[in-house]
C-alpha cells in the first residue's frame, strides 16, 4: 500500500512537472510566434530537450492509462471466472448428488424386484405342488371312479 501511495505521489509530482513544461513550451511557441527571436543553442537544446521529453511523457501516459484498462479488464476477467467456477463446482456437487440419489433409487428398486422374483418363484412353486396335487387326485378318483363303475355294471 505503501509503495502505491509513493508511485502516486510520483506520478502526479511527474505530471505537474509535465504541465509547467507545457506552460513553457507555449509560452516560448507564442513567443516565437509573436517575435523572431534568436536564442543561443544551449538553449534551443534545453527546448528541443523538454519538447522530446514532454512527447515521451505523454506517450507514456497513454501506455500507463491503457495497462490501467487491461488490467481492469483482467481483474473483472478473473472475478468473472472465479464465479463461474463456483457455480460449476456448485452444479458438479449438485449432479453428483443427483447420481447418489438415483443410485440409491436403484439399489432400492433392485432388492424390490430380488423379493418379488423371490415371492413369484415361491408362489410358481406353489401353483405346480397343488398342480401335482390335482392331477394326483384326479388320478385316485378316475380310478375310484373307474372301480365303482367296473363294480356297478358288473
Amino acid at each position: 500500500m505503501e509503495e502505491k501511495g509513493k508511485g502516486s505521489e510520483r506520478w502526479n509530482g511527474a505530471i505537474t512537472n509535465l504541465t509547467e513544461m507545457a506552460s513553457n513550451l507555449d509560452s516560448l511557441q507564442k513567443l516565437l510566434l509573436k517575435k523572431a527571436v534568436f536564442v543561443d543553442d544551449e538553449t534551443f537544446a534545453r527546448a528541443s530537450l523538454n519538447a522530446e521529453q514532454a512527447r515521451t511523457i505523454k506517450v507514456l501516459e497513454q501506455r500507463v492509462e491503457t495497462l490501467e484498462r487491461e488490467l481492469d479488464a483482467a481483474i473483472t476477467a478473473a472475478a468473472r471466472a472465479r464465479s463461474e467456477k463456483r457455480q460449476a463446482e456448485t452444479a458438479q456437487k449438485a449432479a453428483e448428488l443427483r447420481a447418489q440419489e438415483v443410485t440409491r433409487e436403484l439399489e432400492n428398486t433392485t432388492k424390490v424386484f430380488k423379493l418379488h422374483m423371490e415371492e413369484l418363484r415361491a408362489k410358481q412353486e406353489e401353483i405346480a405342488k397343488r398342480d401335482k396335487d390335482i392331477k394326483l387326485l384326479e388320478a385316485i378318483i378316475q380310478t375310484l371312479g373307474g372301480k365303482e363303475s367296473h363294480s356297478t355294471s358288473v
